[in-house]
């Protein structure tokens, strides 16, 4: 793989530090402003939309700059983001600056994404983009229990101004391995667009929407279910993210190697194995062992559907894929928001910590559902037939199947 590989997932390290920190430090922030952890949950639900609608943006802003300039311009707006969180007085000015941060993650991820497929052979192109997002698995191995730790121990404002640094180490990375790759010529906004309207894409966005959706559901709010019903110390949900980032990584790694052989395969059991798990995970949340377990798979399951539905959309928007990878980044967070939304609203109603798993399992079911019938439709879609009659070779009128 080639070595900006390595720059990319500098970034996205520093990207999935400052996004999955916060579930972490929910009740340190909670508690220094006075709110409650659902209203805390904004911070996520915050997050989430502004990559949802800053992906759009940015990358429509950015279509007539070069990429490696586009990916360090976004680095310095998730600087500025951070920093401003850091030293927020109040909660709105700190939702504030997770909004600014969230502006450069959709673009980041979804122009990175177009880099890195453009960066190796077309085989290998689920490889590439997973490698890219190991940054981002790998944050929540190290970045997220590590900024968690320290957020507990030295306030969690500390722990975004190391977000902060983080963003500048993945700015002079950029800067010094991401090779100069100019907007490819001819390539106009409208026919980015045009990708929309292939309800192939459209489906692996709605898939990603609902299948993220699901992990972020539990997992938003993991610190209260582990101490509170689980009956961890809150010690422990430094160790607990760490887990759930070892998932991460093995999953996405997973996904990143049989994405290019079997991609639909690959979707229909991780999506309905995550389903399944995050059923289970209003049982096993009651016991300390099987927690534990289930946390890890939450993130394997999870993050192997990332490769391979980021390349789905990739290829079906082949033509003009910038655009279209950044919303795909944008549904991911999208998903996020839904979930973190409809797990505050389920704890709030009193039905308890462990509710947000029951979404979750919804989500990720109906993902699954989404993805049988992309596959059916994709059977029956036309395609080209050779008809061969002794050494000349035409073209038929497109058959179905």
């Amino acid at each position: 793989m080639p070595l900006a590989l390595l720059a990319l997932a500098i970034g996205a390290f520093g990207i999935g530090t400052t996004e999955f920190v916060i579930m972490g430090l929910l009740p340190e922030v909670a508690g220094d402003f006075g709110v409650s952890i659902p209203t805390a949950g904004f911070l996520v639900t915050g997050y989430a939309l502004g990559v949802m609608f800053g992906a759009p943006l940015m990358t429509v802003l950015g279509t007539r700059v070069p990429r490696k300039r586009m990916l360090m311009l976004l680095m310095g707006l998730f600087i500025v983001g951070n920093l401003l969180s850091a030293v927020a007085p109040v909660f709105a000015v700190m939702l504030i600056g997770r909004v600014v941060a969230s502006l450069a993650h959709g673009a980041f991820f979804g122009i990175g994404s177009v880099v890195a497929a453009e960066l190796v052979a077309p085989q290998k192109k689920a490889g590439a983009i997973a490698m890219m997002f190991t940054g981002l698995t790998v944050a929540n191995v190290v970045g997220v229990p590590l900024g968690t730790f320290v957020g507990q121990a030295a306030g969690w404002r500390v722990t975004f101004t190391i977000v902060a640094a983080l963003g500048v180490v993945g700015l002079l990375g950029i800067a010094k391995l991401v090779p100069d790759l100019p907007k490819p010529e001819g390539v106009r906004l409208r026919h980015e667009m045009a990708a929309f309207k292939n309800v192939q894409v459209l489906l692996a966005m709605a898939m990603t929407v609902l299948g993220f959706g699901g992990v972020f559901a539990a997992i938003t709010y993991i610190a209260p279910m582990m101490t509170h019903v689980t009956g961890f110390a809150d010690g422990s949900v430094t160790w607990l993210l760490v887990l759930f980032g070892l998932g991460m990584v093995g999953g996405n790694l997973v996904g990143g190697r049989f994405a290019d052989r079997a991609l639909m395969p690959l979707l229909y059991v991780s999506l309905g194995a995550l389903a399944l798990v995050l059923g289970l995970f209003t049982v096993t949340a009651h016991n300390k062992v099987l927690a534990a377990v289930t946390v890890v798979l939450i993130g394997a399951l999870g993050f192997a559907t990332v490769p391979p539905l980021q390349k789905r959309v990739l290829d079906q928007a082949s033509g003009a894929p910038t655009l279209a990878s950044a919303v795909n980044i944008g549904a991911f967070n999208l998903g996020n928001a839904l979930s973190a939304w409809l797990g505050g609203m389920v704890i709030s109603a009193g039905l308890g910590y462990t509710a947000p798993n029951w979404v979750g399992a919804v989500l990720a079911a109906s993902a699954l559902v989404l993805a049988v019938v992309s596959a059916a439709l994709e059977r029956r879609a036309p395609e080209p037939s050779v008809v061969v009659t002794g050494s000349e070779q035409r073209q038929a009128e497109p058959v179905r199947h």
